[in-house]
């Protein structure tokens, strides 16, 4: 096809991918054509506009290294992670509980843990975290040996891999559900913390006079053969960001809410149980209708007992004993990170 005018280049690319043999890439370029060009003639993008953004796309692919993924940190700034995530989990917490963003700082190998045992495994100054948690189905019936990796950062916004001063794996875990669907641990209440702006990202961050953090957050994910493995975070509900999460990833289902009396953070109880289990859990769906487990969710209930300072037994950070260093984790089906 020939160009006449402007209006016929939209027609020429949309005739060219309209030829794509596969039906979903087919239906995925097409739309992407539609809303681009419909972009550029909605904002009436000039030629320099056009070059400044070509040299964001290449900086984000150039800042983009094995530790670092700029690319995928613009998309949780523009809350097209959470977007996505939204959209594919969860159900809203109506039959599950609602999915969260994985993070690049989640560890396969993290170690196995008793339940009662401590995170915590160099020293880590800062309020103590006492977290009882159950995994149930669908219909409230306990899951037990279901996998569930723990991993947090410090009271100084900072995770293990970050941090030279922390010992390797702490604040991570990895627990086994009882016959009940229980477990639980000990740990140093999470800190929020920023994302890097020293690229692409912090371009846009400045641009539009953001902050750069994320609220204090705990991370779990679950992993159960015969389940859709979820991933998910549970928000500290005091935190200052709370409500302007750089990454828009605070989703309100996964606040949990103070006990009656509490008087700040640090005391009291954060619990869910009961209904709101689908309002503060994590959900696992399984994949096949064939699967004995077809038709079920998964929801962790989850009780975040915080102390005004540190509890700590001699020799051991925290108090109780180091997890066992003997692990393996199972493939990960549905990575999201940013």
């Amino acid at each position: 096809m020939i160009i006449d005018t402007e209006a016929s280049v939209t027609q020429a690319v949309l005739q060219a991918y309209g030829r794509t043999t596969d039906p979903r890439t087919r239906e995925i370029l097409l739309a992407l054509v539609r809303h681009l060009h419909g972009f550029v003639r909605e904002v009436r993008l000039t030629e320099r506009e056009f070059q400044e953004a070509t040299r964001l796309i290449a900086a984000l692919g150039q800042r983009t290294t094995d530790s670092h993924n700029e690319v995928v940190l613009m998309a949780g700034s523009l809350g097209v992670s959470a977007l996505v995530c939204l959209l594919n989990n969860g159900n809203d917490g109506e039959t599950e509980t609602q999915a969260n963003l994985l993070g690049p700082f989640w560890r396969e190998d993290q170690p196995l843990c008793a339940s009662g045992d401590t995170l915590v495994r160099s020293a880590t100054p800062g309020p103590s975290l006492f977290v009882e948690a159950q995994v149930v189905d669908g219909a409230a019936r306990p899951v037990a040996g279901a996998e569930v990796d723990i991993w947090q950062s410090s009271p100084e916004g900072l995770y293990e891999n970050q941090d030279p001063a922390q010992a390797d794996m702490n604040l991570r875990g990895r627990f086994l559900t009882d016959g009940d669907g229980r477990f639980h641990f000990r740990s140093v209440k999470p800190a929020g913390y920023p994302i890097p702006v020293d690229g692409p990202v912090g371009e846009l961050v400045r641009a539009a006079a953001r902050h750069n953090y994320r609220p204090a957050h705990l991370h779990f994910m679950i992993v159960k053969p015969g389940f859709k493995t979820l991933i998910s975070q549970i928000y500290v509900p005091d935190d200052e960001h709370i409500d302007s999460d750089v990454q828009f990833g605070a989703d309100r289902q996964l606040h949990p809410p103070r006990r009656a009396g509490a008087s700040d953070g640090l005391r009291g109880a954060l619990v869910f149980a009961g209904p709101a289990l689908r309002v503060a859990g994590r959900g696992l769906a399984p994949p096949q209708a064939a699967d004995p487990l077809q038709g079920a969710g998964v929801n962790l209930g989850v009780a975040l007992i915080e102390a005004s300072r540190p509890r700590r037994r001699a020799g051991v950070p925290g108090g109780g004993e180091a997890c066992r260093r003997t692990y393996r984790h199972p493939h990960l089906d549905a990575p999201n990170m940013s």
